[in-house]
């Protein structure tokens, strides 16, 4: 139980007289001492149990004068504490967060002689159970109900199906509703609002179709929940029929109505609509703000995402973990490490807790920023993991060129009792694929369903392909293909592809292109890579034959993009950029940096370049890629020696990645490059995948 603090230890100003009796009582610890000094005096605080009420009702106001309310309690002078005493007292520790004390006190009120726990004391109790998930407790206060007649009473029932909603015996929530015969609108808030804590989100559009049918009022508290619902299950329809009772009710004053609407939008893919109520909000608080942002991290509008956060922080609301979690995974898409590392510096100085998923976001961050270092300090840092903190890592480790030492935590996992999921295996089959552990991959792909009970799925297989296809075992990966227990997806098929491009292999080629057109795909790489692999064995008409069918089809090449975080700005390059206000500083770098690495040894390799130019054109088409136009941006402006970090859209071809080993050693600079599939490390003319990506 809380500590009590003697009336004494707090100060009464000097020289103030004595407040009438029956004044209207405020919860202000000076005033409150000098009325129960004057009720003492006069004698009514014994006498009237009533005055007594009134004084502690006003002391447990407020959590920080909860220790004056137990002194006030304990230590009289008073009358026997009375039933609606202990009820004050057991709210103000519920209120405070002390659950724990609410329910001793409940203890010692059944042994009390002045007292007798009555409806609102068992509701009471039940939400203390709630909150610290205390079933069998919650058990033992149904039955003490029962015995006492207080079933009958509703706020006691929708405490009930609470409590065991928040212990996830939603059974018994559904029984205990379905055996009341007159359920008015605080049990179905109380039936659904269990389904939805408990993710059950397709039976709160249900029940609340099933109010409608019979007629039923409903409320706020309904509308919220049902909006949270048809955002989880992508149900924009009714969601949308919400939003216009909501308008037409004149309801749109409710912050925590409007706040579940934009939420819902956003899920829904609508996030104009999101945008259009967020921004006609006359207030904002930390839920609605996150909401927005969390909508368009969702749907990968990532710099949208840190714009508002931007936004969010110029309005001088304080951000708190939910918001974290979107702002760092916005940060982890785009490899914004500079916000992403304010984000933890925010974290610590305010000292959040690091809850399993803040945790997890944070290692995701740092492990995509190519930070693994710091992605394994703050795996490390977290007082509590689960199965996605430790597949995070993996995966970041696998990412990163790590393939060893992926595999050693994947051990570590295993020995710290913690299970794999199919997701983990992901990871650990991706380090054996980027690592070259052909047999290590094999016996893990074999161990998900021989240790494990997992069932390979798409990506498992699409995993051995690739694993088997960089190896050079090509053949080997067509006949795997060919003998999965599931149809192959374009993915493996791609997969393949790219194997037989970097071993050039036409004919297994010409087939893993064949089964890519005829699963509908329209993706240029699949086209240039079958032309890379013609032209890389002298087939020139043939490539150039497969260039003219990508032209006839209306397919056009995706251009390459990259990323650069300055001063945490994103700026965003393309290939043979024309629209960028340094754009002449920009290429005039780029020509420098051609120019000092071609004496360092460099010769562009112009083999993948379109056919119908000339050598000159060709060398100055692969000079003018995205990744080089982004590394001469950051040679530019970031500080002699600091690390140019940079992320791609599409595969680093083989001209980039020659270059930059060399610009690494010539510059003296560590540059590291996210593409579409990896990390690439670059420092002193090396590269951190050994030539093997």
């Amino acid at each position: 139980m809380a500590t009590a603090v003697p009336t004494a230890a707090l100060p009464t100003p000097a020289g103030a007289g004595p407040a009438p009796p029956r004044a209207p009582l405020r919860a202000d610890p000076r005033y409150l001492t000098q009325l129960q000094a004057a009720l003492i005096k006069s004698g009514e605080l014994t006498a009237s149990p009533k005055s007594f009420h009134s004084l502690l009702q006003a002391a447990a106001a407020s959590p920080t004068l909860l220790p004056y309310a137990v002194s006030l309690f304990r230590l009289g002078p008073r009358p026997p504490p009375s039933t609606p005493c202990y009820n004050v007292l057991m709210r103000a520790f519920l209120h405070a967060g002390h659950p724990e004390d609410a329910l001793h006190l409940f203890v010692e009120m059944l042994g009390a002689a002045s007292a007798c726990p009555d409806q609102h004391t068992v509701a009471c109790v039940l939400k203390s159970c709630s909150r610290m998930c205390a079933l069998d407790v919650g058990r033992g206060v149904q039955a003490y109900a029962i015995k006492r007649g207080l079933m009958a009473d509703r706020f006691v029932l929708g405490s009930l199906i609470h409590m065991y909603a928040s212990c996830r015996d939603v059974s018994a929530a559904r029984l205990l509703f379905d055996a009341v015969e007159e359920n008015g609108v605080v049990m179905w808030n109380a039936i659904i609002t269990a389904y939805l804590k408990n993710g059950y989100w397709m039976e709160v559009v249900e029940m609340f179709k099933g109010m409608l049918e019979v007629g039923l009022a409903f409320d706020e508290v309904t509308l919220v929940s049902v909006v949270t619902a048809c955002g989880r299950i992508g149900d924009a329809k009714l969601g949308k029929w919400v939003a216009g009772y909501v308008d037409e009710k004149g309801l749109v004053r409710s912050r925590n109505l409007m706040t579940a609407l934009i939420d819902m939008y956003a899920k829904c893919g609508e996030l104009g609509k999101a945008r259009r109520l967020f921004d006609g909000m006359r207030s904002r608080d930390v839920v609605a703000w996150s909401a927005m942002i969390s909508g368009y991290t969702q749907a990968d509008q990532c710099r949208e995402a840190l714009a508002l956060f931007s936004e969010m922080q110029l309005a001088g609301v304080e951000p708190n973990n939910v918001t974290m979690v979107s702002v760092l995974s916005a940060c982890a898409v785009l490899g914004a490490l500079e916000t992403g590392t304010w984000v933890h510096s925010y974290i610590t100085r305010k000292r959040l807790p690091l809850t399993i998923i803040l945790g997890t976001a944070l290692v995701d961050f740092y492990a995509k920023c190519g930070c693994i270092d710091e992605a394994v300090e703050a795996f490390e840092s977290m007082p509590v993991k689960n199965s996605w903190t430790w597949t995070a890592l993996i995966k970041g480790m696998a990412t990163n060129g790590r393939g060893r030492e992926a595999l050693e935590l994947f051990s570590s996992m295993r020995k710290a009792s913690v299970e794999p999921t199919y997701v983990t295996f992901i990871g650990v089959l991706m380090a054996c694929s980027h690592s070259c552990l052909v047999e290590e991959g094999r016996r893990h792909f074999d161990s998900m369903t021989q240790d494990y009970g997992i069932k390979p799925r798409a990506e498992h297989y699409g995993c051995i392909v690739d694993l088997l296809g960089r190896a050079g075992l090509v053949d080997e990966a067509y006949q795997f293909i060919r003998t999965m227990p599931i149809e192959p997806s374009t993915v493996m098929w791609r997969a393949l592809l790219s194997s037989c491009a970097v071993h050039k292999n036409v004919e297994i080629g010409e087939e893993a292109l064949k089964q890519i057109i005829s699963l509908n795909s329209r993706h240029s790489g699949d086209y240039i890579l079958m032309s890379n692999i013609y032209a890389s064995v002298g087939q020139w008409k043939d490539a150039a034959m497969i260039r003219k069918e990508m032209k006839d089809r209306g397919i056009e090449k995706t251009p390459g993009c990259s990323l650069i975080e300055l001063d945490g700005v994103v700026f965003e390059f393309f290939a043979e950029d024309s629209d960028h206000p340094q754009l002449r500083e920009i290429y005039q770098k780029v020509e420098e940096m051609i120019d000092r690495i071609k004496m360092a040894g460099y010769i562009p390799n112009i083999a993948d370049v379109r056919l119908e130019v000339d050598e000159h054109e060709k060398e100055v088409s692969v000079s003018h890629h995205s990744e080089k136009l982004a590394i001469a941006f950051g040679l530019m402006k970031l500080d002699p020696g600091a690390t140019i970090r940079l992320s791609k859209n599409l595969r680093v071809c083989t001209d980039c990645h020659s270059a930059t080993k060399l610009i690494s050693k010539v510059y003296n600079r560590e540059i590291v490059v996210r593409d579409w599939n990896r990390f690439h490390h670059f420092k002193d003319g090396t590269c951190s995948c050994n030539d093997y990506w």
